[in-house]
């Protein structure tokens, strides 16, 4: 296919695609999946070889969440059954960050329910990152606490944290939508203070929540645009008790050519196969694993993943390997720090901080982006009601006397 040659050049460039082309990737036919995934895979292997970069979320406090983001279990007002509690100790999430980091994981993702921290909880917070950091000196701490005011991100960067997560989640002509307690406006606020206070930004989005192709597109372009080093693409797990509780509107094949349409535009990116894998691509992940050169390990933060084990399996069985903690991620052009706009984009001059592209609140596959176990896939794409057998809702790990699932 012509788009699929003109796609792979620019993606080997680190040139942004056309809006139309974007959509092109999107409305091909199942007869094209292969192709479309093979192109794409050429432009992931280009930057990323065969490595898979393993992360693991921490849930520091679950639920009583004042904000009303429709995707998610810890909302306001939400009924799902879900894990309640208030902050970890620093021991008791060194202990959770520690089956993470046995299971292979290079990242450990520390996340808290609410809209933003008080400076108490930054403090908190910091004397995690110092404890996980004592322990384990390589692994790198993203924290994911909501929006931020000033100077809070520049004391999570000297507690030793590198990265802040905060999702775009989607485009923000439909973000009134989703949520009407914050604005975009205050995403991307959070995610350029991350950035300015040095810390690496992880920013991303949520398919499946009754979005057009357009808002896709709208959406990955604003992610382009503001610039992440890292993307988690989620796909909804609609959760019982939570307002979207009815919407099934993916397929394995939609769920691909989602990602091949995010590595399209954000070439040289950590893409980050993120909650709803099992759900919604089932036998087809090894498949995305040619798109996405990065995971989440084992439970997520009120719903069970699959075992950490069978990840571990699958990577290797699909033919990639893990990513070593002395192996760097990304590419060498954006690691530098005089690459200014980290390298990410060519000659079209859309750089860090152009677009008013919004930033969601918790980390990739937190909330309503759940992950159940693979056996309870039977069945997903009906539509119109409740599914109340695809979503295990987590009881070991952080905040229960159980062991975590890594």
């Amino acid at each position: 296919m012509d788009l699929l040659t003109a796609l792979v050049d620019k993606g080997l460039r680190r040139e942004l695609p056309t809006r139309d082309e974007a959509l092109a990737v999107l409305a091909t036919s199942d007869d094209e999946l292969l192709d479309v995934v093979a192109a794409a895979g050429r432009v992931r292997r280009q930057w990323f070889g065969r490595r898979v970069k393993l992360n693991y979320l921490v849930n520091l406090k679950s639920g009583l969440c004042p904000e009303d983001c429709s995707y998610c279990s810890q909302r306001l007002g939400s009924q799902a059954d879900i894990l309640k509690y208030s902050w970890l100790k620093p021991d008791q999430a060194v202990d959770a960050a520690r089956a993470g980091v046995a299971g292979g994981a290079k990242r450990v993702c520390l996340v808290a329910s609410g809209r933003g921290p008080t400076d108490r909880d930054v403090d908190r917070v910091s004397q995690t990152i110092e404890a996980i950091k004592g322990q384990h000196e390589d692994v790198e701490v993203c924290a994911c606490l909501g929006l931020l005011s000033d100077g809070q991100a520049e004391r999570l960067r000297a507690a030793g944290a590198d990265a802040y997560n905060h999702n775009l989640n989607t485009s923000e002509s439909t973000y009134g939508d989703i949520t009407t307690t914050h604005t975009y406006a205050d995403r991307v606020d959070t995610v350029h203070r991350a950035q300015a206070a040095g810390l690496s930004a992880c920013s991303g989005l949520i398919a499946g929540m009754g979005e057009s192709d357009e808002d896709l597109v709208d959406v990955v372009f604003g992610l382009r645009a503001l610039d992440p080093d890292s993307v988690p693409v989620n796909f909804l797990i609609p959760f019982e008790g939570t307002p979207l509780a009815k919407e099934w509107n993916l397929t394995p094949q939609r769920c691909l050519r989602i990602l091949a349409m995010v590595r399209f535009v954000c070439p040289d990116v950590e893409v980050r196969l993120a909650g709803g894998r099992e759900v919604h691509l089932r036998t087809m992940q090894p498949l995305a694993l040619q798109l996405a050169n990065s995971i989440f390990l084992g439970d997520y933060l009120t719903s069970e993943g699959q075992a950490g084990q069978a990840d571990l399996d699958m990577i290797a069985d699909a033919g990639f390997e893990v990513e070593g903690a002395q192996t760097r991620t990304l590419p060498d052009h954006r690691e530098l720090p005089a690459a200014g706009l980290c390298g990410t984009h060519g000659s079209d001059g859309a750089g860090r901080g152009t677009d008013e592209a919004g930033c969601g609140g918790h980390a990739g596959g937190a909330c309503g982006s759940h992950r159940p176990g693979v056996a309870a896939a039977a069945g997903v794409s009906a539509p119109g009601g409740v599914r109340t057998d695809l979503v295990a809702v987590r009881r070991r790990g952080a905040g229960t006397d159980l062991p975590p699932n890594a």
